[in-house]
């Protein structure tokens, strides 16, 4: 087995059912499996994985009952027959080449490839990449491959990293610290499906919150500079955050940004509230890991 295809899911069983769709249509691919890793679903997740299993494409179906993105794969890759693993999200929309671009661009066992992540409103969007889908992100596990060698060799994903946010960019870190190589093969490309109307601001709001508390995380681990100007913990950013980011200013944002104004100013709106909170909670999680 050359690829082991690797998705932890949770509660997403239409999504899923299209990213399985689009991977029995891949073409001229390296032999590969498919295994879907539940995170903990309540819905329809299992059957939607076993009517797939036994169609054209071998697809292995595990459980990881505790809701922690790092684990599930761990679990995937444990399980893993192939020589290299890739990752994708559990919404997304593969073309026919994907596995087969992965294939071609993976060289070894030390090198982690990366491909353009093309963020769309729809299945019908399905523009191809610009520039302005570079990614210099070592490991963004939407869209990446590496050896299975390399990623027990790195320790695989911390676990402790059990909220939304930065647990491949830590191993990232670490696989670099290890001397592989990185590569961003652009024929890799893949179709983010992000549908606006349930992209909710309640829903990001809690995404940018818990992706400040796993920044405190990533920075207790790696305390470099490079690590705080990624996480915007550098000292311009705090100051704004501890003094210049108030209640009332965050409520403004707030209510602009679900009100009637112009759809410019509800994106700045909506846009300056996320960072608002991320900073405010960044700061709260490098407090606690201080008084720790």
């Amino acid at each position: 087995m050359d690829f082991s295809v690797v998705i932890a899911t949770k509660d997403r069983q239409e999504y899923l059912r299209r990213t399985l769709e689009s991977l029995e249509g891949q073409t001229h691919a390296p032999q590969f499996e498919v295994i879907v890793v539940d995170n903990g679903s309540a819905d329809e997740t299992k059957v939607v994985v076993e009517a797939c299993a036994g169609r054209s494409i071998p697809v292995r179906y595990l459980t990881e009952p505790q809701p922690n993105r790092g684990k599930a794969r761990n679990r995937g890759a444990q399980v893993a027959a192939g020589r290299y693993l890739l990752f994708c999200d559990d919404d997304v929309w593969l073309p026919p080449a994907w596995v087969a671009a992965h294939g071609a661009a993976q060289r070894g066992d030390d090198e982690v490839v990366n491909g353009p992540i093309l963020n769309v409103p729809s299945y019908d969007a399905r523009p191809l990449p610009t520039l302005a889908n570079y990614s210099r992100a070592f490991l963004c596990t939407c869209n990446a491959s590496l050896s299975r060698e390399a990623f027990f060799r790195a320790g695989g994903f911390d676990e402790t990293f059990d909220l939304y946010g930065w647990e491949d960019t830590e191993l990232g870190v670490r696989l670099r610290q290890a001397k592989c190589r990185w590569k961003f093969a652009w024929d890799a490309f893949l179709w983010h499906v992000k549908p606006p109307a349930e992209n909710t601001l309640e829903i990001e709001s809690r995404k940018a919150i818990e992706k400040a508390r796993m920044a405190g995380r990533f920075l207790t681990k790696h305390p470099s500079r490079r690590a705080r100007l990624a996480t915007g913990a550098h000292a311009l950013n705090l100051l704004r955050a501890r003094y210049f980011l108030p209640d009332r200013l965050l409520a403004l944002y707030a209510g602009l940004s679900t009100s009637d104004a112009p759809g410019w100013l509800r994106r700045v709106s909506r846009g300056q509230l996320l960072d608002g909170l991320y900073a405010r909670e960044l700061v709260r999680a490098l407090d606690a890991g201080d008084e720790r």
